[in-house]
Order: C-alpha cells, then sequence, then structure tokens
C-alpha cells in the first residue's frame, strides 16, 4: 500500500478535505479518492475522516492508495493507418475518437490495443504495461501522426529528441473568430487548472514553460484556418493557448464554447499533420505529412 502525506497550506484551510483531496491529487478521480474516505484511508493525525471533515491550518492528511493490480492488456484487431514503419519505429495516423493508450476503466479500443495486434507484441516496453510504445501522445479528439517505438532504445532516443524540442510537430486547426495578426506566438506556462482538476490552464505559478508559434493559412469571417507550430509538447497545450488569446478550437467544448456552433462536430478541429525527427538507427532526418481527415475537408469547404 502507498502513503502520500499532505500538509495543509494555510489559504486551504476551513476547505472540505474531499475537495482538497480532488485538487492536490489531481492523477486519481474524485470517485476514487471518496472511495478511500469511505474505506477509511485517509487519516488527519492518525484518524480516519469523513468526506466533509474541515481542514485546519498545517495539519498532516495521510491518503492510503491501496495496491492495484495493472490488467492484461490484449491485442484487437482494430484498422491502423501506418504511414511509416522500419524495425525500430513506426508513425500512424490516428483516427478522431480514439483514446492513444489504457486507462482505469477504459482498457479496449485504444491505440495500444491496435499496436499490439499489429506488431504483434514487439513494441518497447519503457512506459509499462498500459503505454508499451507509447512515447508521446496527442488527444482522443485530435486526429494525424503519432511516433510509436518497437524497441527501448528508439524510445529513449525519440524521448531525449522531444525533450530537446528538437522533433518537428506542426497542427492544423480551426479556431473561432477572426485572428487579425498573419502570425504570432503564444508564450505561457501551462499547468492544471486550479480548481478544474481535469483541464489545464496558463498557469504562471505552478506551470511548465510553453512557446506555441501560429500562422494564419486562411480567414473564413467567423473562423480561422490556422497553423500551429510546437516549441514545447504541453498537456492540451495548442487548445489552451489559443484559448488564451480568445480564439478556441471549434468543437472544444473543454476550452471554448459549451455549446458547439457545428451540429454533429465531436470534439475539438485539431490535426497533427508534419511529424519530424531525427532516426535513431540511421541518423537521417525524417519527415511525415498526414492528409487532413474527410470532416476536416467538409468544414474548410464549407466555410469557404
Amino acid at each position: 500500500m502507498k502513503k502520500i502525506c499532505l500538509f495543509v497550506d494555510p489559504s486551504l484551510a476551513g476547505e472540505r478535505i474531499d475537495k482538497y483531496l480532488a485538487l492536490e491529487l489531481a492523477d486519481y478521480s474524485r470517485s476514487f479518492l471518496q472511495k478511500q474516505l469511505k474505506e477509511g484511508n485517509v487519516t488527519v493525525g492518525d484518524q480516519p475522516v469523513k468526506s466533509s471533515y474541515q481542514l485546519s491550518e498545517d495539519e498532516e492528511i495521510c491518503v492510503f492508495i491501496p495496491d492495484s493490480r495493472e490488467p492484461d492488456i490484449l491485442p484487437e484487431d482494430i484498422p491502423l493507418s501506418v504511414l511509416y514503419e522500419d524495425e525500430h519505429l513506426l508513425v500512424v495516423d490516428k483516427s478522431k475518437g480514439m483514446v492513444v493508450h489504457p486507462s482505469a476503466g477504459h482498457y479496449s479500443g485504444t491505440l495500444v490495443n491496435a499496436l499490439l495486434y499489429h506488431c504483434r507484441g514487439n513494441l518497447s516496453g519503457i512506459n509499462g504495461v498500459l503505454r508499451p510504445g507509447i512515447v508521446h501522445r496527442i488527444d482522443k479528439d485530435t486526429t494525424g501522426a503519432l511516433l510509436v517505438c518497437k524497441t527501448d532504445l528508439a524510445h529513449r532516443d525519440l524521448a531525449q529528441q522531444l525533450k530537446d524540442h528538437s522533433i518537428t510537430r506542426r497542427y492544423c486547426a480551426i479556431v473561432h473568430g477572426n485572428l487579425t495578426e498573419d502570425e504570432g506566438v503564444v508564450e505561457g506556462p501551462i499547468g492544471r487548472h486550479p480548481t478544474e482538476r481535469k483541464k489545464m490552464a496558463v498557469n504562471q505559478k505552478n506551470g511548465k514553460p510553453a512557446v506555441t508559434h501560429y500562422k494564419v493559412l486562411e480567414r473564413f469571417g467567423n473562423y480561422t484556418y490556422v497553423e500551429c507550430r510546437l516549441e514545447t509538447g504541453r498537456t492540451h497545450q495548442i487548445r489552451v493557448h489559443m484559448s488564451s488569446i480568445g480564439h478556441p478550437l471549434l468543437g472544444d467544448m473543454v476550452y471554448g464554447p459549451k455549446k458547439c456552433p457545428v451540429p454533429g462536430l465531436e470534439g475539438q478541429t485539431l490535426h497533427a499533420m508534419i511529424l519530424g525527427f531525427i532516426h535513431p538507427a540511421t541518423k537521417e532526418y525524417l519527415e511525415f505529412s498526414a492528409p487532413l481527415p474527410e470532416y476536416f475537408e467538409k468544414l474548410l469547404i464549407k466555410f469557404r
């Protein structure tokens, strides 16, 4: 059993413990944390407390996390669009609505399930059984080019390239509003949203440095078609940055309008178009382009 100890900041005195834990332990779901409270796995001063317990300044909270057994992730014959493949790695064109890797309560139908079938289990093991081969991610409703590693050697090399920000990543997006500048740079550290745990935000206090370059490709009046180039790769980076300058992505109901103006559109209009990197074995620079998905093309035709 894992033990996590927290000390209450004076600014959070008087807060309910369930809300405090949801904020401080954002990697765990609210329902999971509520379950630990009910089962007596959360203590203050060595005494179990209920979810309604109100915190006092400098109290020590201990959360006991039960050991979990990771489930077997099974290969599944799910069609994959492969842009490139060799014995070291592959580049896939991820479809809209596909989750990249399994997570709690979501163990099938993911890209990893499809990769285990396609690669016959020959994937790097560095990221564990839930994320074999996965060196970087794109969101469920984001489409396009994604790099997958078959060997640990390739994984370590490409992970270092990502850390060094030397991998080329260019995205296409449709954003709300009319961007007046033809190009620009959005700089702002990105971290967990201070009150909404499932969201990220430009967070000056706890964020990590993030830089997004954008260029206007076409204007439609109410919307703008843009290319975004990532200098860093933070969670939801393009979505957070474009929203922070008043131009959220079309269809993004997390960082944009709660109601999508285009009927039937599910999730943000964002596509990982270009992916370039140094091949870990040959040391040759490779660059791949994923064609715009059909739904994206139809939106461009509709707006023109």
